[in-house]
């Protein structure tokens, strides 16, 4: 059976705020195909002149095959190690420099221990070697999982070079770090089917884990 783009259901925003009207106002299955398949009409129908719409189109659908994705989960696993080492270092701060490198290589060197343990513990559980496609599955978790932790590095270069200093990107970082695995929080329950109060329950049931560290870091120091 085809899909019918209902003019309702084709708006004119960005591939991204697509994407995020899935999550802020989850559609039933049959309304989220009819929607897909409006916006896909959308771009691809643009008017002659204007640059092609398949770009925006893969970053919708980039955006939303991400949020329903295993890889969520890793990026708020990644999250909370790199808030984690954050407030751990934050009492007696090294400088700029080695806190990029401290973050860049503990997402790495956690990257490699999942590679290396999903792939030992598929072998060990199916009882044969991983083929070409799990590893990429695993893969692309992992990446997943380096970019959460990593993802405050980005403010601890800024201050190397200048552009804040080191106190404001240890604060940036820190909550950050909440935000993040909070919104993940929020789109999960959403496209889950929850409602947006639920939603902003689970939100902060999320980010009180990095809450948590933060004020026992407090409490300690």
């Amino acid at each position: 059976m085809g899909l019918v783009a209902s003019p309702r259901l084709v708006s004119n925003g960005s591939p991204i705020a697509d994407a995020w009207r899935l999550v802020a106002r989850p559609p039933t299955a049959a309304a989220r195909r009819t929607r897909l398949a409006g916006t896909v009409v959308r771009y691809a129908a643009k008017p002659p002149g204007e640059p092609s719409g398949e770009r925006e189109l893969s970053l919708f659908r980039a955006v939303e095959d991400h949020l329903g994705s295993s890889q969520v989960s890793r990026v708020i696993y990644g999250a909370i190690i790199g808030l984690a080492l954050v407030v751990a270092l934050e009492h007696d701060p090294p400088r700029a420099g080695v806190m990029v490198g401290t973050l860049l290589v503990t997402g790495v060197a956690v990257g490699l221990a999942e590679l290396y343990s999903e792939i030992v513990g598929t072998e060990v559980r199916t009882g044969r070697r991983v083929d070409r496609a799990r590893i990429g599955e695993i893969a692309a978790d992992v990446v997943a999982v380096t970019f959460g932790i990593s993802f405050p590095a980005i403010f601890f270069l800024l201050s190397s070079v200048g552009a804040m200093e080191l106190e404001t990107a240890f604060e940036l970082a820190k909550w950050s770090g909440l935000a993040l695995t909070g919104f993940y929080g929020f789109c999960a329950a959403r496209l889950s089917g929850m409602g947006l109060l639920a939603a902003l329950v689970q939100a902060v049931a999320v980010a009180a884990i990095g809450g948590f560290l933060i004020g026992l870091k407090a409490v300690i120091h």
